[in-house]
């Protein structure tokens, strides 16, 4: 566990130095290949391999008495030991200074950027020969094309991680339908309809309890979860932050777009008819979530898998809720879309420092990409992950008290998305998710930057983190500058280095359109 005595300044003050040493100590095991768990023969212990993610969720962590971790310790020979990071931390921060103080995770969820760090000082594991020998399955499962977006992504070629592969759209546009038809209207079809109906969610009490409480749309801080709004005006954004796709014939930064213009404007209009909640720009992710649940929003934009949880909260104070996709509406003059990334998001990546522990690593990644596994993980253990009903195997809602379930897969196709539904959402809410992901994909686009690597923002760290932007944004939305600001942020931004980043990128998707 790392020391916990830093104070902010000292942390950031010897972060460079220490990271810097760390990578150098770590970058080689001599070229030695080590054996996986069970190489050496039936007696070979097992081995115990540290894996670091973020934003678990609710639950405690398993520990190696836990019979879900044993039950995958006796199936490949290697103990899963979760980690992540501690209550009220920043992740990235937090994985930062894991990495800058020596004390790596065998194999890490890379958040942040992180991933490019390690490759570019050498404290990357090349992964080339490991993954046909040690996972044959995350080998043969993932596309080529995928491993090709990853080897973009690298300074000589190599394959350093694990990517994400999301076939199907992954974000959806919801609305309430009981909602609609509480206050009476239908679908909206244009932007012009979609504030009339968020108006009607603010004025006609279509949650029921007597308060002027409704929120027709929602947001969180920094604009984030709030992309339905920008999707509008065909805007390329992913959880708020703008993303890379065709404007003007060329690949471009969406956040300095027209379309980003346009979208930013008609936000700032929401938000002054307090049809967007007003609280948007201050709400942390469970606040959000809580309002969602509680039957106070009308409209947002999240997961379609994970409606489960969500949905049921929401039957507990509404009986009659149900919840649809919303197909984007209509604004003259642009297209609209929901942004798709398919392929190159860094999943998983090991450590040189954690060569040793390599094999082990992939052999229990490789366990969950193995399809004849599949039951197991998306069940987990009776009792644990899930009861059987009627001989059917129901999902446990997550508690604090209840371990969270193991699992390593981020590989998924349709078929797996339907198979999901089908096995672990309830009866009476798999043709509500069906639905949502029909319209979604109906409206979705794979963006010209899908699988773009980070190492475009090079030596630019502010267009990297877009401060600049969620600054902007924010000052503009809640109506403390004016909209003309926008062009003024525009020309920050190409002389802060968006020029030369947008060299880059241009140049990296001619290559990878090769």
């Amino acid at each position: 566990m790392m020391k916990q005595w830093f104070g902010k300044s000292a942390r950031l003050s010897v972060l460079a130095s220490l990271l810097a040493a760390a990578l150098i100590a770590g970058c080689s095991n001599g070229g030695k290949t080590p054996e996986a768990p069970g190489d050496s023969g039936e007696d070979a212990k097992s081995v115990t391999v540290r894996v670091f993610k973020s934003h678990m969720g609710v639950g405690t962590i398993p520990d190696s008495s836990n019979d879900h971790v044993k039950y995958v310790e006796e199936k490949t020979g290697v103990i899963y030991e979760m980690m992540t990071t501690p209550p009220g931390s920043e992740p990235t921060e937090y994985l930062n200074l894991m990495i800058a103080s020596d004390d790596l995770p065998d194999i890490l969820r890379p958040i942040g950027g992180v991933e490019q760090t390690l490759i570019k000082q050498g404290g990357a594991l090349a992964l080339d020969e490991w993954l046909p020998k040690y996972a044959p399955n995350v080998w043969k499962n993932i596309p080529e094309e995928a491993w090709d977006i990853v080897r973009s992504a690298s300074p000589d070629g190599h394959i350093y991680y694990v990517p994400k592969v999301y076939l199907v759209p992954e974000r959806a546009p919801m609305i309430r339908q009981d909602w609609l038809d509480k206050v009476g209207l239908q679908m909206p079809a244009t932007v012009e309809e979609y504030k009339e109906v968020l108006r009607a969610f603010r004025d006609k009490d279509p949650n029921g309890n007597g308060k002027p409480d409704e929120l027709p749309t929602s947001g969180r801080e920094f604009g984030k979860w709030m992309d339905h709004l920008f999707g509008i005006y065909g805007v390329a954004m992913w959880e708020g932050v703008p993303e890379w796709d065709i404007y003007e014939g060329e690949i471009q930064y969406a956040g300095v777009s027209k379309n980003m213009k346009a979208s930013v404007a008609f936000i700032r209009e929401l938000y002054e008819e307090k049809l967007l909640d007003n609280e948007t720009f201050l709400n942390k992710g469970d606040v959000w979530t809580a309002k969602i649940n509680n039957n106070l929003v009308g409209s947002w934009y999240h997961l379609p898998a994970n409606l489960r949880d969500r949905y049921t909260a929401m039957l507990e104070g509404a009986p009659d809720a149900y919840v649809v996709g919303m197909p984007m509406p209509k604004a003259e003059g642009f297209e609209g879309y929901v942004t798709q990334k398919s392929m190159g998001e860094p999943e998983w990546i090991i450590p040189a420092a954690a060569e040793d522990k390599a094999a082990a690593s992939l052999k229990l990644l490789d366990f969950f990409y193995d399809k004849s596994n599949d039951e197991f993980i998306r069940f987990g253990l009776e009792g644990q992950q899930h009861e059987v009903v009627d001989g059917k195997k129901v999902l446990l809602p997550p508690e604090d008290s209840r371990p969270i379930a193991l699992g390593m897969r981020n590989l998924t196709t349709k078929e797996d998305m339907d198979i999901r539904i089908k096995e672990t959402i309830p009866e009476n809410m798999q043709k509500m998710v069906s639905d949502i992901f029909a319209v979604s994909t109906a409206d979705a686009r794979r963006i010209a930057g899908d699988g773009l690597p980070n190492t475009v923002y090079e030596g630019f760290p502010d267009i990297q983190s877009h401060k600049l932007f969620q600054e902007y944004l924010t000052k503009i939305v809640i109506g403390e500058w004016p909209i003309e600001k926008f062009d003024e942020f525009v020309d920050r931004w190409y002389k802060a280095g968006g020029d030369k980043v947008t060299e880059r990128v241009q140049e990296w998707y001619s290559n990878v359109k090769k």
